[in-house]
């Protein structure tokens, strides 16, 4: 059994180290939200999100497999290397930015656990994040850890489920369409945090740090494995949303942060509660922390022309960069501030359509991908994607820059 357990699971690891990283403690603050306001009526949100990620990150891992070269590398060589560092840049200086939210979360969790303060915890947990860098394969400790943290996450929140019992009835009615008023900021920022077409370029990379630490095998099954992680994805997000229509709504109790959701559970059902989901917080902060790092690091790395190699010290020189920006950024303002929200949402606004744009036009490449290339459907719902990655784009020059 264990022989057949042990390499499913490490076939899954890229999916479930984007699911890991995508899913960090401003998700689940969105995601809380959702549920604290509108109840159940938001599920179908995360169905839809959850759809275009599916196809995007199918869609990196096919071109991890189909070549040797990285997404960027493919990229350069069609237009250009003034493009690649754009994107390698620009990727570099949003994930520094909302790195000091994963390291405010991972402070906050231990500090309502423990009564403590989070500035002990923010430098313990990015002390330890770094230190994973001196390990001789990088990509497989981070593999290990994103399953260790997942699976982390699914106890938390399945576990806080029982504790809360929600209307299951009403669970089901989630699923159809509904657009509450005043939903539309909540609903846009799900969207945008959940449907990561950063995440899902990095794919094409982890896919390829896989085929590197089994060399010689066959690894058919990595761009269906893919699936089932951000299926994971789907899965974390609905239990945390679902919790908290059963719990905040009904009590009409307006949230601003997790670590609230985590207090609202102390009075109802004692302490055993709220640790479970300061544990499921704590999951999806550390795993972000470490996941967006790498992210950031080894795109600015090859987008710069040194490589995405994980082994490659300039590579791991540069993840630990932006842990330690994140750091810094998080002690010295206790929270990301506004400024650097701002930064990074104009960055992200002009660089996501970018990327998306560029990663699905290489995916269409026959001469690229050859077997792997798009089919006809995943280019349509490749495309309406797109569409939906560029209203989103819209929204927010319009509510950055004109609003």
């Amino acid at each position: 059994m264990k022989k057949r357990i042990v390499p499913w699971l490490t076939a899954l690891g890229p999916g479930i180290i984007i699911a890991a990283m995508v899913f960090g403690p401003s998700k689940i603050t969105i995601t809380t939200k959702l549920g604290a306001e509108y109840g159940y009526s938001m599920i179908w949100i995360i169905a839809v999100a959850i759809f275009f990620m599916i196809v995007f990150t199918n869609m990196g891992a096919r071109i991890g497999l189909a070549t040797k070269n990285s997404l960027l590398a493919n990229i350069r060589e069609e237009w250009g290397s003034t493009v690649a560092v754009i994107i390698g840049i620009g990727i570099f200086l949003v994930t520094t930015s909302f790195q000091a939210g994963n390291s405010t979360g991972v402070g906050i969790a231990f500090a309502e656990a423990t009564g403590t303060s989070p500035k002990i915890w923010i430098i313990v947990f990015n002390v330890i994040g770094i230190g994973l860098l001196f390990f001789k394969s990088f990509y497989k400790t981070l593999e290990r850890l994103m399953i260790a943290l997942v699976a982390l996450m699914l106890l938390s929140f399945v576990a806080t489920l029982f504790f809360v019992k929600p209307d299951f009835p009403q669970i089901a009615t989630g699923f159809v369409p509904v657009i509450p008023i005043g939903s539309e900021g909540l609903i846009i920022a799900f969207i945008a945090s959940c449907f990561s077409i950063v995440g899902a370029f990095y794919q094409c990379y982890l896919v390829q740090e896989r085929k590197k630490a089994a060399p010689g095998k066959e690894i058919k099954s990595n761009a269906s494995t893919s699936v089932i992680g951000i299926l994971i994805l789907g899965i974390m997000s609905a239990l945390v949303l679902i919790c908290a229509a059963a719990v905040l709504n009904p009590r009409d109790i307006k949230i601003n942060s997790a670590t609230q959701m985590a207090r609202a559970l102390r009075p109802l059902f004692g302490g055993y509660a709220t640790h479970l989901f300061l544990a499921g917080f704590f999951g999806a902060s550390f795993s972000s922390l470490v996941g967006n790092a790498a992210v950031g690091g080894t795109l600015l790395s090859d987008g710069l022309g040194f490589g995405s190699d994980l082994s490659s010290k300039v590579t791991r020189a540069f993840i630990g960069l932006v842990m330690i920006c994140g750091a810094v950024i998080a002690m010295i303002f206790g929270k990301l501030p506004l400024e650097l929200i701002v930064f990074a949402q104009s960055i992200t606004i002009f660089l996501v359509p970018f990327i998306g744009i560029a990663m699905y036009l290489i995916a269409n490449k026959k001469r690229i991908m050859e077997k792997h290339v798009n089919s006809a459907v995943v280019r349509i719902f490749g495309a309406l994607g797109l569409l939906l990655v560029f209203l989103l784009a819209v929204y927010n020059v319009y509510d950055l820059f004109i609003k």
